[in-house]
């Protein structure tokens, strides 16, 4: 049996699933410290959480710094809040591609990471080829173990709710009760931080899961 208590590193920790995976984490007794890197402070005050308040562009400040069991990615902006398509593929693609390359290059074994449902590099959407292409890249720098989950559409409290979302939620929950598009069915935040906590912790292989997928990951014991 192992005892050896792990160290989990979490970018992203402020976000949805981000929120629920260090709530998460900290309750989980497997876990002795949780470091989270960000560029504000969560306000959790928790003897198992570490915070580093870092510039994101400056990885000479805090790449020394990732050392741990085991990564958890789940940054994210929008195109809105980015500004421009640039800055939104730099969050989500630069940013957790080298952090992933930085805990790698640090002995950090286990990577988890949050995609989107339908990320693929064939296709012209910016969003889901941007997501394709990391999921890509990440999958190519040899960690021993890889878990990318591609849920559908989020469900939960953000502090700004998008127009989207607003939007499709109502529409997708009704329509996803059909047994044929089942798959695309909006998934809770908290279900997700479960699948990737769940993923992480069982002798499964599998490195993608997609839409009702994550829900199953999610549920097991």
């Amino acid at each position: 049996m192992n005892n050896h208590l792990k160290i989990a590193v979490i970018i992203g920790a402020t976000g949805l699933v981000g929120s629920k995976l260090l709530e998460f984490l900290l309750q989980d007794k497997r876990y002795s410290k949780i470091k989270v890197f960000h560029r504000r402070p969560t306000g959790i005050s928790d003897s198992k959480l570490e915070e580093y308040i870092i510039n994101f562009d400056s990885p000479e400040t805090w790449k020394d710094l990732i050392i741990g069991d085991e990564l958890y990615s789940t940054l994210g902006t929008t195109l809105k809040t980015a500004g421009s398509k640039e800055a939104q593929y730099k969050v989500d693609f630069e940013y957790q591609f080298q952090f992933a390359k930085y805990g790698l290059n640090n002995d950090i074994k286990k990577y988890a990471l949050v995609s989107s449902m339908g990320a693929t590099t064939s296709t012209s959407n910016f969003y889901l080829k941007m997501k394709g292409s990391l999921d890509d890249a990440i999958s190519h720098l040899g960690f021993e173990k890889l878990l990318i989950l591609r849920p559908s559409l989020l469900l939960g409290d953000r502090q700004k709710k998008r127009l989207g979302e607003r939007i499709s939620e109502p529409m997708l929950k009704i329509v996803t009760k059909l047994p044929i598009l089942r798959n695309y069915a909006p998934i809770h935040a908290l279900d997700v931080a479960k699948a990737m906590i769940n993923g992480m912790n069982s002798e499964l292989s599998q490195p993608i899961y997609e839409g009702e997928e994550v829900k199953s990951l999610a549920s097991l014991h």
